[in-house]
Order: C-alpha cells, then sequence, then structure tokens
C-alpha cells in the first residue's frame, strides 16, 4: 500500500512518492530524468531531454486561457542525499522508506528530497490534468542545482515563449523570494607528503552531533561546522602531544553544514594518556562555549587496530591543520540594506584525504559579485600560502530584485485574498536559478514560493502536509487568473 495514498491533493503526493522511489541525489539522475521523459511520452506533450538530463515538458492552455500570457513552473530533480551512519540505505540505488506522523512527511534515517521534489510533484500533477485552469504551461526542470546549478547553466530556453516563471523552491509557506546571492564552489587542494616506519598507536577522532543545516539559509544561526571543530581540536592538542596526521576527512555536501568529521593519527604509546586529557578538555570547553547553540556537540575518541600504511610527515601535519585553522567560514558579512539579510558566506562543506592532498571544498555566496570573487581570492591566496591551489566551479549569478514585477504584484494580491494576510516579501541568502534563468531570458519576471519544510539536507528534514495542500490550492490560484 502507498504510504502517502490517503493523502490530498491525491496526484501530488501520488507523484512526490513516486519521486521518492526513484534514487535521485546529484549526479545520480538518468533515472528520475528518463522517469519525467517517459511521463510526457505516456501523455503525448511536447518535451525536451538535453544531455545534461534537464527535461522541459510543455502542455498548451486550457480551454478559455489560450490568450493569457504562457508561465514557466520551474524546479529541480536532484536532492541533497544523505543518511544517518547507521541506515543501510544505500542512496545510488534504493528508494527512500518515506513514513508519516501528525503533519510531517519524512524519509526514515536519511534526508527526505522535498528540496525540490515537492516541486516536480506539483508540477506533474498540473500536466497529468484535464481540470485545471491554466495559461501555456512550460516546465522545465533542471539538474544538478544542489551542486553548482549545472543544470541550469546547461540548459537551453530558446524554445521557451513565457516571459514569467514561478520558483518552486523555497521552504517557507507565507514568503515569497524576489531575489538571492550568488555563489560559487571553491576547491582548495593542499599538497601532503607521506612517510613510513612510525611506531605507535592509532586513534580516530570524531566531531559531531551538530545541528548540521543548509548553508544558505542556515549559515546565519551559527551552527558549528564539524570540520573546522576538528582542525581546531587537533591543532590544539599538537601543541602539546606529538602526533601525525594519517587521514582527516568531513561533511557529505558542499552546500550543507557538515555535521561529522573524523581523522585517524598515530602518536607514541605513552602519548595516549596526555592525549586524551587534551581531547576531554577540549570536549568541555566546546559544550560550555556552545551550551545553548549545540546540545548534543561531542568530540570522541577511540583506539583502532594497528594500520600498516604510511602517515603525514611532520610538516605535513602541521601545514594541513593551519590549514583548517585559518580557512574562513560562516557569515562573512551582513547585508546593509536588508535588516537580518546574510550578505556574504562561506561554508566548508567536505574534507577528504587523497594520496598526495588533501581537499576541502567550500560554498562561497554573496548578493553582491564582487564581494563573491574578493571571499574567493581570500580562499585562493591562503590555499597557495600553505603549497596548494584552488579550482573554481559552479559560478551562478545572483538574482536582483526587480521593483516593477507584474507576477510579483499578482501573488501579493492574491496571498492576501485567500489567507486574509500580507505574504512577506523577502531576499535569500541562497542561491536560486532564478539569476540563471534571467541571463538566459531577458526580462523574465521571476517569484520563488514553496511549502513549509523543516531542516532540509539534513537526515531530519520534514515536509509539512497541511502546508503543501495550502501552496497547492495558492499555485492553482495562481494559475487561473487571466
Amino acid at each position: 500500500m502507498s504510504v502517502l495514498e490517503q493523502l490530498e491533493p491525491q496526484k501530488v503526493y501520488y507523484y512526490f512518492e513516486e519521486i521518492c522511489g526513484i534514487p535521485h541525489g546529484s549526479g545520480n539522475l538518468d533515472g528520475i530524468s528518463s522517469y519525467l521523459a517517459d511521463f510526457a511520452k505516456d501523455r503525448g506533450l511536447f518535451h525536451i531531454r538535453d544531455a545534461s538530463n534537464n527535461v522541459i515538458i510543455v502542455k498548451e492552455a486550457a480551454a478559455g486561457y489560450e490568450a493569457v500570457e504562457p508561465i514557466i513552473l520551474q524546479g529541480h530533480m536532484d536532492m541533497v542525499a544523505v543518511k544517518k551512519n547507521d541506515c543501510d540505505i544505500n542512496l545510488e540505488k534504493d528508494p527512500l522508506r518515506i513514513k508519516t506522523e501528525g503533519d510531517f512527511i519524512f524519509a526514515e534515517g536519511t534526508s527526505l528530497g522535498g528540496d525540490d521534489g515537492i516541486a516536480v510533484a506539483y508540477i506533474l500533477a498540473i500536466l497529468d490534468s484535464d481540470d485545471i485552469a491554466h495559461p501555456r504551461i512550460e516546465a522545465v526542470i533542471t539538474t544538478d542545482e544542489e551542486v553548482g546549478m549545472e543544470g541550469a547553466t546547461a540548459i537551453d530556453l530558446s524554445m521557451l515563449k513565457a516571459k514569467r516563471m514561478l520558483n518552486i523552491d523555497s521552504e517557507e509557506e507565507g514568503i515569497l523570494l524576489t531575489s538571492c546571492a550568488g555563489g560559487m564552489r571553491m576547491d582548495c587542494h593542499i599538497p601532503i607528503t607521506r612517510e613510513d616506519g612510525m611506531d605507535g598507536i592509532f586513534l580516530k577522532i570524531c566531531t559531531g552531533g551538530l545541528l548540521g543545516g543548509h548553508s544558505g539559509t542556515e549559515i546565519n544561526k551559527e551552527h558549528t561546522n564539524a570540520i573546522k571543530l576538528l582542525g581546531i581540536t587537533l591543532q590544539q592538542i599538537r601543541q602539546k602531544v606529538p602526533f601525525r596526521l594519517v587521514e582527516i576527512s568531513g561533511g557529505e555536501k558542499d552546500n550543507a553544514i557538515p555535521r561529522e568529521a573524523a581523522a585517524v593519527v598515530c602518536l607514541p604509546k605513552e602519548q595516549k594518556e596526555a592525549f586524551a586529557n587534551e581531547l576531554s578538555r577540549i570536549e568541555k570547553e566546546e559544550k560550555n562555549e556552545k551550551k545553548s547553540k549545540e546540545k548534543n556537540l561531542y568530540i570522541r575518541y577511540e583506539e583502532t587496530p594497528t594500520i600498516q600504511t604510511s602517515v603525514f610527515d611532520s610538516e605535513s601535519t602541521d601545514r594541513i591543520l593551519s590549514f583548517l585553522v585559518l580557512l574562513p567560514n560562516g557569515v562573512m558579512a551582513m547585508s546593509a540594506d536588508i535588516d537580518g539579510l546574510v550578505e556574504t558566506s562561506l561554508n566548508v562543506g567536505i574534507l577528504k584525504t587523497c594520496d598526495s592532498e588533501v581537499v576541502a571544498s567550500s560554498a562561497v555566496r554573496s548578493a553582491i559579485e564582487t564581494a563573491k570573487y574578493k571571499v574567493g581570492l581570500q580562499v585562493d591566496v591562503l590555499a597557495k600560502t600553505f603549497g596548494g591551489y584552488t579550482e573554481t566551479h559552479g559560478v551562478y549569478p545572483g538574482w536582483q530584485f526587480d521593483p516593477d514585477s507584474k507576477l510579483r504584484a499578482d501573488m501579493v494580491r492574491i496571498y492576501k485574498e485567500m489567507f486574509g494576510k500580507d505574504v512577506k516579501v523577502e531576499a535569500l541568502h541562497a542561491g536560486l536559478e532564478c539569476g540563471i534563468m534571467i541571463s538566459k531570458i531577458p526580462g523574465l519576471d521571476c517569484v520563488s514560493f514553496g511549502p513549509d519544510i523543516f531542516d532540509i539536507h539534513t537526515t531530519e528534514e520534514r515536509l509539512s502536509i497541511s502546508s503543501t495542500s495550502r501552496m497547492w490550492d495558492y499555485l492553482l490560484e495562481i494559475l487561473r487568473q487571466k
């Protein structure tokens, strides 16, 4: 039996559950892209599936709406696919185990992908309906939004006719987003040298129990970054206890604040007690500093079996730990124009050890293009100072506020008429695809909205059932207007 079949609107939840049954983490999108293309074929709808797996589906206007200006409905098909350590799901192959509890839908042991599966479900439900009033709909469903908006950057929109677009990629009901930050990904490659023959014991150090979250929408909450915490912890210990790094890693996505990180170190057996005492002291300090923000923070170690492997030499150990201490992270600047809005930020999201280097991947965001590149310059200079280099990719533009947006004015009016209260109009520090779309369709009038989704990009992600229903009704009313 379907988990969601009793929920309304039935078609929306049918398609959401279908999507959850197809693995669709960023970079693993052949299956979901094929599903969307087959959906269009089965219904005789014009569609394009491009080399990047983006899918465009067109449905002509319903009777009586032929003269109404067409509209783009836009979302992305990829999700941030993360799971708990004890979860046995293979996110590359297995369906999500979706559940309901009260007003929420969630996935057991993994992220849910409500960002942005609910947008795709809304769009498919409309395209599959024969009784919804709407103008010509141009559905644009992109790929790899979560790893740098790669699909939106690659897609050809020249065949579209619409000059207005609903981006259904926001996670808070009652807020219309009308501008957003631009961003880019930066990979710092820091060289290491290994050597053999160090005698001693091997300890695995883990930082975790942290809140994590979306590096755009939640960066202002100052959630602790597990990678930074690990680097700072080990640097403090190394000032008193000699050890060598064997490997160090953390995080899963560069646009998610990492909740866990780990390192393996090698040290003389007689130094184990001193190491443990320093780690315990630092854990107490960190818990005290962050007791109101990170109630479940931990810094732990365990002895591991003797590893027959090389270790970082002393200089490389110092280099990596010093780099991690100095690497910028978090809010870099707040907006002087919009109260409470983050203007510029950087999130160190992934750390991994390779044969001859350690690679740190970060998401840089800013509402000001020049500020974005200055942060990038800072990171680049830091990497070069430690003998490394940077690679930049996934660069996307910001989305500037349009004071004359007719679509925004209509949506503000409709919301007040439907719900009896004013909708908020805000800017977003996280990235949206609207800026890229506008660069491809000059004059495109965009607004972003969506239902309540909590703790996106984490294993605690929850989609509100009641909010999904309300925003569905809102979407239909927007389409119904002539």
